[in-house]
């Protein structure tokens, strides 16, 4: 089976990779990665793959789940090579559970629709945008935890959402998420960056 790997970095043009090491090997510490695929459909394994080989730590993963232990973003969690994770579903992770649960692993849990358009918005150049979803939760009034100290209680907490009223009706304001790198997968792609799957 061949593979194709293309990179549209900003620090170089756009190139054709054969190796997924390769086309991974730029991602520096610390970077927010944008990772494709609909609970374990259509992810990007072989570039998964490639970050494990990588090492690349202090990843912020930002995709609709979490993996499951050993296959997907699960991969990296074992490696601890993920700092942050925001999803909207990440329910079927043991090794994702004990981390978050110990203060090893920082969750931002975020509804699915939510999720789709803070990277979309992102991406259209839009920092944030007011959503009906999530008024009236812990979403809207802050404190969810989003990373635990070692003893159980909370070191970082969600922050309130700024609630605004349109025709009658409450919306939270969201900011947008941009990565630094999105990892797609994909059948066939082009020099433009358009990808068949």
């Amino acid at each position: 089976i061949c593979g194709c790997y293309f990179s549209t970095s900003c620090h170089r043009s756009t190139k054709f990779y054969t190796d997924p090491v390769e086309a991974v090997k730029d991602i520096p510490n610390g970077a927010t990665i944008l990772v494709g695929g609909f609970g374990l459909c259509g992810i990007p394994e072989n570039l998964i793959g490639g970050l494990l080989k990588t090492g690349v730590k202090g990843i912020t993963a930002v995709s609709n789940n979490a993996g499951v232990d050993n296959f997907g973003l699960g991969l990296l969690l074992q490696t601890k090579q993920i700092k942050r994770m925001v999803s909207s579903y990440v329910g079927e992770n043991a090794e994702f559970e004990r981390q978050y649960l110990s203060g090893e692993l920082e969750v931002e849990l975020t509804p699915q629709g939510t999720l789709a358009e803070r990277i979309r918005a992102g991406g259209a150049g839009i920092p944030a945008f007011y959503t009906s979803t999530g008024y009236g939760t812990l979403v809207q009034e802050g404190g969810a935890p989003i990373k635990y100290n070692s003893d159980g209680t909370i070191a970082i907490a969600s922050q309130p959402r700024e609630v605004r009223e349109f025709d009658g009706r409450h919306f939270i304001l969201e900011k947008s998420i941009t990565g630094d790198f999105a990892l797609v997968k994909a059948w066939k792609a082009d020099r433009a960056g358009n990808i068949i799957f």
